[in-house]
This record gives structure tokens, C-alpha cells and sequence, in this order.
């Protein structure tokens, strides 16, 4: 048995593990799948807060409505003012307080990128635009998995799993979706990034980055993982990008700025700290998993991470800090309502489903002393 062991790939980080730590894993990763059952939130109905919309939780979970979601009739008639001329942040500051929805603070008025793409490419473009970055990400994934070690074998159903990651935002009725897009583009990042070669992932992330804030932390970990490998100028160009979105950032907010007062409507705050719950549902209401009952979908919602825990590669190793990185994320910050965030990193989430019946295997026969 031991000869088998030593036979296994390099790439299998649970192979060669001690009795004692591979079985804190395991006793580890049932008791959060527990939790997570245990902590459901996907089936809570969100608080009623005027944005964003309640019902974009009913639309995304496949209710059959033909309204337009207030959400998304919101970014289309900006889109639609702003192809007539008009000034983007007029138009979204006015539309949003017609609508009573918050514009305090100016965070709450969205980044103003994806309403002049929306306005200069139409509907159809956009289309044309998302097919094009879907089949741009697949190709760049077939590469790296290529590339990494252990990544050829599982390559196929790693794929597939992308596929099914970013088909939930990929309908073309959420393409007015900043979360859709910035998933999209740190999925390509993602893909295309490999170490002493990140200049088209740079590009990549700058465009998510410049279409919404909650892209910055994968941008942060590009950097840390380069400052970690001694690649400075990796590392200072990530830097470089921070400060641009935040420059960009602030010039946003003086505009938004100067069309508020404080008898505008705010939006309640940001941080609520839902827990667990609030992890998993945002995974399971952005993602196929609402099909499933909240008690199933919820630990499901977890088990990609082990796979990627068990991927002993570039790739595993960034896949693990990022979602879990994000998982704390949900955990302290969105409301219910908010839970469409998960769509920034849902396309690649999954992926670790590829690489968990090894690492399981190996776990469990790491804590035999096979």
C-alpha cells in the first residue's frame, strides 16, 4: 500500500498527508457541511428594502414573470438615456431617486462602464459581446488545465463545470448585470494568468475591475500571490491597477457627489453579518443549485473547495484563497438581497467539483495510514 502511495501524482496535496491532519480535514469538512445545512438562508425572503429589488431573487430563481425585474428595467433605461446623450450620472442619480431607490452613498450608484458599453453596442451587440468572452474563457481554461499539473486529466469535466458556473448569468435578459460581466472577465483573468505571464489577465481583471468594485479582491490576491513569488514587477503592476480603480473610483464618487443631498434616500448598510447562510445562499440563488431544496444546496455549495484544496497546483492554490477569500466576503457584508454578488466569481466556482473524488479518496485513505 505504501508503494501505491508513492505512485500517486504530485499534483494530489492529500496523498502524502499524516493520519492526524487528514483526518482533521475530514472531521473538519463534515462539520461545516452540517453547518451549512443547518444554516440555510436561501429560502429566507429577503428583507424588504427599496434596492436592489427583491424580485431579482424571484427572476434569477426561475420564477416564471414576464415583468421586467426593477433592477435590471433600471440599468435598461439608463442604457437607453445614455444612447440618446445624455450625462450617465445625471440619468442614474434621477432614475434611481424616481424609483425611490437609494443613491447615498455614492456606491450606490453603479459604476458607469457597463452603461456606455450597453449604449454604444445595443442589446444585440452585448450578445455577441458575452459569446464571444464565454468562448474566449473556455478556450483560455482548456489551455491552463492543460498546462497544470493534474489539470489534462480532469480537463474535460472541469469544462463542463465552467459551463454550468456561468450559465446562470449568461441568460441574455441579465446581461444589464455588473456582477454577470465581472464574473465573465475574472473567469477569463483567471484562466489566462500564469506566473512571469499575466499581461492579458491584467487586461482582463481591469475590465471587470472597471465594471465592478467587487472584483478588486481578486485583483489584490493577484498581487499578494505575486509578492509571495518574488515577482515584483508582477506585483507592482497589480498594484499600479489598484490605483487606477481607485482614482477612477473617486472621480465616480465626486460626480455622484454633486447630485445628492442627504434627503436622497440611502441604502441600508452593507455590512450584515449573516454567517455562514449568507455564503452558501449566495452561492446556491447564483447558480444552478436553486433547483434544490436549501438543506442540500447549502453544503453543496461548499464542496468545491475541498477539490480545489486537493489541486496542488497554481491554479488549486489561487482557486482556494480566492473562494474562500469571497465566501468571508458574503459572510460579512450584502444583505439577502444582495446575494446576486456571487455572480463575480460563480463561472469558475464549481471547477473544484472536478478534483474532489481524489481529494476525498486521498484523504480518507491519508487517515487510514494507507
Amino acid at each position: 500500500m505504501v508503494g501505491l502511495r508513492g505512485r500517486a501524482p504530485k499534483w494530489d496535496r492529500f496523498n502524502h498527508w499524516a493520519p492526524g491532519a487528514a483526518i482533521l480535514v475530514l472531521l473538519f469538512s463534515v462539520f461545516l457541511l452540517a453547518a451549512a445545512a443547518l444554516t440555510d438562508r436561501s429560502e429566507i425572503e429577503p428583507e424588504s428594502v427599496p434596492a436592489p429589488s427583491t424580485e431579482i431573487a424571484e427572476d434569477l430563481a426561475g420564477i416564471d414573470d414576464e415583468a421586467r425585474d426593477a433592477d435590471l428595467a433600471l440599468y435598461d433605461v439608463i442604457a437607453a438615456r445614455v444612447a440618446e446623450g445624455e450625462p450617465y450620472h445625471a440619468v442614474a442619480v434621477e432614475e434611481q431617486r424616481a424609483r425611490s431607490f437609494p443613491v447615498r452613498p455614492g456606491l450606490a450608484v453603479r459604476l458607469p462602464t457597463l452603461a456606455y458599453l450597453t449604449a454604444w453596442l445595443g442589446q444585440d451587440g452585448m450578445i455577441v459581446l458575452a459569446a464571444g468572452l464565454a468562448l474566449l474563457t473556455l478556450l483560455a481554461w482548456h489551455r491552463r488545465l492543460g498546462d497544470e499539473p493534474g489539470g489534462q486529466e480532469h480537463r474535460t469535466i472541469a469544462l463542463l463545470l465552467l459551463v454550468i458556473g456561468g450559465a446562470m448569468g449568461l441568460k441574455p435578459q441579465y446581461l444589464v448585470l455588473h456582477e454577470v460581466w465581472a464574473g465573465l472577465l475574472l473567469a477569463l483573468s483567471f484562466g489566462l494568468h500564469r506566473p512571469g505571464k499575466w499581461m492579458l489577465a491584467w487586461l482582463a481583471a481591469a475590465a471587470a475591475l472597471a465594471i465592478r468594485e467587487h472584483a478588486l479582491p481578486f485583483v489584490c490576491l493577484m498581487g499578494a500571490m505575486a509578492l509571495f513569488r518574488r515577482d515584483w514587477r508582477e506585483m507592482a503592476a497589480w498594484g499600479v491597477l489598484v490605483l487606477l480603480f481607485l482614482v477612477g473610483l473617486g472621480v465616480h464618487l465626486v460626480e455622484v457627489n454633486q447630485l445628492i443631498s442627504n434627503a436622497d434616500p440611502a441604502s441600508p448598510s452593507w455590512l450584515v453579518f449573516r454567517g455562514l447562510g449568507g455564503w452558501t445562499a449566495n452561492i446556491a440563488l447564483s447558480s444552478s443549485l436553486y433547483l434544490l431544496p436549501g438543506v442540500v444546496a447549502a453544503p453543496l455549495a461548499l464542496l468545491p473547495l475541498l477539490g480545489w484544496a486537493g489541486w496542488k497546483s497554481d491554479a488549486g492554490l489561487f482557486g482556494l484563497l480566492l473562494f474562500a477569500g469571497y465566501g468571508v466576503f458574503f459572510m460579512l457584508a450584502g444583505r439577502d438581497n444582495n446575494f446576486y454578488w456571487a455572480l463575480v466569481v460563480a463561472p469558475c466556482w464549481f471547477m473544484g467539483l472536478a478534483f474532489l473524488p481524489r481529494a476525498v479518496r486521498s484523504l480518507w485513505n491519508s487517515a487510514r495510514g494507507h
